[in-house]
C-alpha cells in the first residue's frame, strides 16, 4: 500500500501462536473476529508508522479463547511469525461492508460539528469511547468555551443523537451546553 492510499488500522499483531506461524492479533473492530474476515491485510513492520505497508493474504483466522489468531500466506514458522510482532495491521476503506441508512462507522463520525437543538454549537467529535451501556462521543471547541470544555454525549440515535448529516458534516443533539 503506498502512503497516498488511505488505510484504516484496525489491529496489531500481538504476538505468536504455536509454531506453525500462526499470529495473535489485537483486534479494534466490533465483534472482535471480525478482523480475520477482511482480505487482504496491509501489515506496517516499524516504529512510529515510519515502517513500509506491504500486502499480506489472511488463509485462515478465529476467535480462540479470548483472543483472535491468524494465519498469513508465507508466514510458516514461529519465526517468521515472531518477526511480526508488534506490526500494524491495517485495511483499504472499500474493504468495510456497506451500511445500512442510520448507520455509521465511528471514522465518518470523527470531525463532525455537533450543533444541539437550540442551535447551539457544542464542538465537533475528536473521539469516541465504547462504554458498557452504550457508545459515547466526546465532543470539544464549542461557541463561547473560553476553556477547553468536553461534551460526553451518549450515542443513542432517537435521544440524545437526533441527527447525523455526513454531507453538511454536521450532527443534531438534544443536550444541553452546561451537561
Amino acid at each position: 500500500m503506498s502512503a497516498a492510499e488511505e488505510k484504516l488500522i484496525v489491529g496489531k499483531v500481538a504476538g505468536v501462536y504455536g509454531v506453525k506461524g500462526w499470529v495473535k492479533v489485537h483486534s479494534n473492530t466490533d465483534p472482535r473476529d471480525a478482523i480475520a474476515t477482511y482480505n487482504p491485510w496491509y501489515i506496517q513492520l516499524g516504529s512510529q508508522g515510519k515502517g513500509e505497508w506491504r500486502e499480506m493474504r489472511v488463509e485462515n483466522g478465529r476467535r480462540q479463547a479470548k483472543t483472535v489468531i491468524a494465519k498469513l500466506a508465507g508466514v510458516d514458522d514461529r519465526d517468521a511469525a515472531m518477526q511480526l510482532t508488534g506490526a500494524t495491521i491495517a485495511i483499504r476503506p472499500e474493504q468495510l461492508r456497506a451500511l445500512g441508512k442510520d448507520e455509521f462507522y465511528w471514522r465518518d463520525l470523527i470531525g463532525l460539528r455537533v450543533i444541539n437543538k437550540e442551535g447551539v454549537e457544542l464542538g465537533s467529535v475528536r473521539r469516541l469511547m465504547e462504554t458498557g451501556a452504550n457508545d459515547v462521543l466526546v465532543v470539544s471547541g464549542g461557541e463561547g468555551d473560553a476553556v477547553q470544555r468536553e461534551h460526553l454525549i451518549p450515542w443513542t440515535p432517537g435521544q440524545a443523537v437526533l441527527d447525523v448529516d455526513l454531507e453538511l458534516g454536521q450532527m443534531c443533539v438534544d443536550w444541553d451546553q452546561d451537561f
